[in-house]
């Protein structure tokens, strides 16, 4: 009879955008990003009276889904984002495809055009959950009211479980005022499969019969919350691991068994490592272009364990000898019951070696012109453990992935779609996600003019991220193959100067450019302290393309 009782309570009559904001309420939403627009008006309006939920207003839709992005990684919950029919939708759309490639739950809300006048050319009109097909895992437009609950609660339930993803809502904005009785359900509980005993029974044959091992790890982990299993997994084996593109914080980097990154600029030796191993274990990672350099790392002669959430990724670029479709923590925890005597300890510590001599860095020990070397040395030295750096694309961020040691768990918050403008509203969510923790982002001068306009709303919400722009007037990675395919001519390439502190301080942040080492360490512990953002302008060698090699080195190897 109680339950009777409750579900009746759940049943109460309120407006289209009222009952969207109680969906939120019940997925325990308390952070939402937008522009704002007059076509979801009543949505604003209802989340105005809503203490539990903070709304953050950008400067820019493309800004406010990259922060809802970075919110979601770092907390593994939905990040929530609006913005206003064709054009707002338009500009957030690299964020949305960035969750996808990403495997980032988010919930995308977009006002509509009124249905009386669909079809019509209507101001703004765009076919929103068509035109967000491709790049989304759900789209949907709701015209009743009634179905508010419904839809929306299903699409927070599709970006969460499964390989997490965006979802896009249509909302018509005559619906979002339309009063309805509405019925909700509860909060989504994300399912954790298990692999069968037969699935375990099977990777311990292979791991018997295997020479050298090799795990690659990927974002399934970090999602699942399997970190401390991989650990424990790995150790119990002396099973070496290499991190997938961009999941540096999979695994501690400098635990003896970790073996390097896969993605931009690998290390030869690393990719080595990769040729090498006779086993993959591919657990939580979709093997994608980069993480395989542009698919061609794995052959045939390998044997390849492939454990993913997500039936769709087994097979879609290799054909794994085992398929197993599951949770990455509970596969690892079911995977400790295996009984294997590693007998490849030799092989492992000769391939830690490789990594170690890899990533060793240069460090200019006196007070000299400050190299990218020494700012990747001084963040090493200077930052907490449990610091979250967050970069944009571009060169500059080969001394990142090539030279830093992520210590700790979810401590990474980088783009796998290779966005640029992403390094600045992304440490804004993930500040916002955790504002008891460091937050540094690392952006070019390309990048980081495409989403500045950012820093003002870190300034007025007085959110202090950390933000290095790495400057060499110019889109240095599309300079580097430039200069690879077609040297000595110089097409589109080349940037101006920008005054990036006079720019830092306009948007009401702190900003200082640095030359030597000690000015940056200088700049970096009073940016630590700093209760508004601050811009650290570092001017980057346009010479020195990449972590190794000059552009004239390219030119002569072209």
């Amino acid at each position: 009879m109680s339950q009777i009782i409750e579900k009746e309570q759940k049943k109460r009559v309120m407006t289209g955008a009222k009952a969207i904001i109680e969906c939120m309420k019940i997925e325990e939403v308390s952070k939402v990003f937008c522009v704002p627009g007059e076509s979801y008006l009543p949505v604003l309006d209802a989340i105005y009276d809503e203490p539990t939920i903070d709304l953050i207003s950008a400067r820019h839709e493309g800004g406010a889904s990259f922060m809802a992005e970075g919110y979601a990684k770092a907390t593994r919950k939905p990040g929530v984002v609006m913005a206003t029919r064709g054009v707002g939708g338009a500009n957030l759309a690299i964020g949305v495809h960035t969750a996808y490639q990403d495997s980032t739950p988010m919930v995308v809300f977009l006002g509509q055009v009124h249905n009386k006048f669909r079809g019509r050319e209507g101001f703004q009109e765009v076919d929103l959950d068509q035109f967000f097909g491709h790049i989304a895992k759900w789209t949907v437009e709701i015209k009743d009211a009634e179905r508010v609950p419904e839809l929306v609660q299903r699409a927070f339930r599709i970006a969460q479980t499964g390989r997490p993803g965006p979802v896009v809502i249509s909302l018509p904005e005559d619906m979002l005022k339309v009063e309805s009785e509405m019925s909700f359900g509860p909060k989504v509980k994300i399912p954790r499969p298990s692999p069968s005993g037969e699935e375990v029974k099977e990777v311990e044959e292979i791991l018997e019969r295997a020479k050298n091992p090799l795990i690659i790890a990927g974002g399934g982990v970090i999602h699942s919350n399997g970190e401390q299993a991989l650990i424990d997994f790995a150790e119990k084996f002396h099973l070496p691991v290499i991190a997938a593109f961009r999941r540096h914080d999979v695994f501690p980097n400098k635990h003896p068994l970790y073996v390097g990154h896969l993605g931009l600029g690998t290390a030869k030796g690393v990719l080595e490592t990769t040729k090498e191993a006779d086993v993959i274990i591919a657990i939580g990672t979709r093997l994608s272009e980069v993480t395989t350099q542009d698919y061609t790392l794995l052959s045939k002669d390998q044997t390849l364990i492939h454990i993913d959430i997500d039936a769709d990724m087994l097979g879609n670029v290799y054909p794994p000898d085992i398929g197993i479709v599951a949770d990455a923590r509970k596969t690892l925890l079911a995977c400790m019951n295996v009984t294997v005597q590693p007998n490849w300890q030799q092989w492992v510590n000769k391939r830690r070696q490789t990594y170690e001599k890899a990533s060793k860095l240069t460090i200019n020990h006196h007070n000299g012109k400050l190299t990218n070397f020494d700012v990747i040395a001084l963040l090493q030295k200077h930052l907490p453990d449990n610091a979250i750096i967050t970069n944009d694309a571009g060169n500059f961020a080969g001394w990142l992935h090539s030279y830093f040691q992520f210590q700790k768990e979810k401590t990474y918050v980088g783009p796998t779609s290779g966005a640029m403008g992403y390094g600045l509203p992304a440490a804004i969510g993930v500040k916002l996600a955790k504002p008891d923790r460091t937050v540094v982002s690392l952006s070019g001068d390309g990048g980081m003019m495409m989403t500045v306009q950012e820093l003002e709303t870190a300034s007025r919400y007085q959110i202090p991220v950390i933000s290095l722009v790495f400057n060499n007037q110019m889109y240095g990675t599309i300079r580097m193959h430039q200069e690879m395919h077609y040297p000595n001519k110089i097409s589109g390439t080349d940037l101006g100067q920008i005054d990036f502190i006079g720019l830092a301080h306009s948007l009401n942040a702190n900003g200082v450019k640095v030359d030597t080492r000690n000015e940056f360490e200088l700049a970096l512990k009073e940016a630590m302290t700093s209760k508004i953002p601050t811009v650290i302008e570092i001017e980057m060698e346009r010479e020195q393309i990449s972590t190794s090699k000059t552009i004239e080195q390219i030119r002569n190897n072209s």
